[in-house]
């Protein structure tokens, strides 16, 4: 049986310069109600190796306040949807997030980067014109799944970020 799942609110504020979207929390994260739980995926590792900042080491509350200092806030483009494990493939059935109404709260915020190809292609529909008033950046996912790309293949990708974030 395909299960319901449902993202977690935006972390973000008014000084948030950039916004990582995702697709829809994995089943490691909504276990633990957290954004990127698994161990194996790449995400804070990532960003911190781009803020220069061992997010990793972090406990979650720590991490989302380092996100918020550097001007880097997190969300995902599915609201809801049907979804069995936690490939992005499986979704089915999903609701978009409203994500012009977000960053119409967000004054300072430069580019919109998203997290793989599906939260790219789901995030540009919904985005629809708004997203010429902005940097669109297309990572590489973080996710264990997409292990086609090396960690650092992935790195010099998503440390495109760091022009808009502050160190």
């Amino acid at each position: 049986m395909t299960s319901f799942k449902r993202c977690f609110p935006p972390v973000v504020d008014a000084h948030t310069r950039v916004l990582i979207l995702g697709s829809l929390p994995g089943e490691a994260s909504l276990a633990h109600q957290q954004y990127y739980a698994h161990k194996q995926n790449q995400f804070w590792k990532l960003v911190g190796d781009v803020i220069g900042k061992n997010l990793v080491v972090m406990d979650y509350p720590a991490r989302l306040n380092t996100l918020l200092e550097h001007r880097i806030g997190v969300w995902d483009v599915v609201q809801e949807a049907q979804r069995t494990g936690s490939l992005d493939s499986r979704i089915r059935n999903h609701a978009s997030n409203d994500l012009n109404v977000l960053v119409e709260t967000l004054p300072n915020l430069l580019a919109i980067a998203f997290n793989g190809g599906t939260a790219a292609k789901i995030g540009m529909r919904a985005l629809g014109e708004t997203a010429s008033r902005y940097r669109i950046i297309r990572l590489p996912s973080s996710s264990p799944a997409y292990a086609a790309v090396s960690y650092q293949e992935k790195l010099i990708e998503w440390r495109g970020l760091r022009e808009h974030s502050v160190d």
